[in-house]
């Protein structure tokens, strides 16, 4: 029956349907099932497959988007049970997400947020046109691994460089990686301004986290 469930999970975040998800992850709850396997074995399965997908070009974006919030809603039914049980998914980094100062962009980091936690990052998500002193702070508080930092205008990428050079001055980095992401980021900038880690699209940025993580 459980393997069966799975698939059916699986297929649910493939889908990108978040009733069907939330509705499978009930049924495991119901039936006993330990929630950390239907994570594994159900649910991230099916993220992993939209994210090859979408590397492969043939899911996009808006399918991306439905299967970071069909495992959204999933996990939602699932943490209490762990909360009740006294388990704990295994983390593999915490994660101090932001838009940076002047730049309100919110779905690229959103979705970035949101395929971390699902593949076991703890991810504190501190919003749009973030001022520095506000990373620096929330990263200190919660001990981040990784600073990850959104930029969608050419104008607001310097506030990366910004994050970077305090975080030096701090004595904090390279101690905590920085991840940079936005339309207007290459190679070449990432380079100038120091930072540990860049990825085009959310799928990358799972992989380049964990690369950081040593995962």
């Amino acid at each position: 029956m459980s393997a069966e469930l799975f698939r059916e999970m699986a297929q649910s975040i493939v889908d990108g349907d978040s009733d069907v998800a939330a509705e499978l992850a009930r049924r495991a709850v119901d039936a006993g099932i330990d929630p950390l396997e239907a994570i594994a074995q159900g649910f991230v399965v099916g993220v992993n497959q939209v994210g090859e997908s979408f590397s492969g070009g043939q899911a996009f974006l808006p399918e991306l988007v439905m299967a970071g919030e069909a495992m959204k809603a999933a996990v939602s039914i699932l943490e209490p049970e762990m909360a009740r049980r006294g388990t704990q998914r295994q983390v593999l980094g915490k994660v101090v997400l932001a838009t940076v100062e002047g730049d309100i962009h919110e779905i690229g980091k959103s979705l970035v947020g949101t395929m971390l936690s699902a593949s076991g990052f703890e991810v504190i998500d501190l919003g749009v046109d973030v001022k520095t002193t506000r990373i620096i702070t929330g990263a200190r508080e919660i001990g981040a691994d990784i600073v990850a930092l959104s930029a969608l205008l050419t104008t607001t990428m310097v506030k990366q460089r910004e994050v970077i050079e305090a975080l030096n001055r701090e004595g904090l980095h390279p101690g905590i990686k920085v991840m940079v992401g936005g339309a207007p980021v290459t190679r070449e900038w990432v380079q100038k301004i120091g930072a540990d880690g860049y990825s085009e699209d959310a799928v990358g940025a799972v992989s380049v986290a964990k690369q950081l993580m040593g995962a």
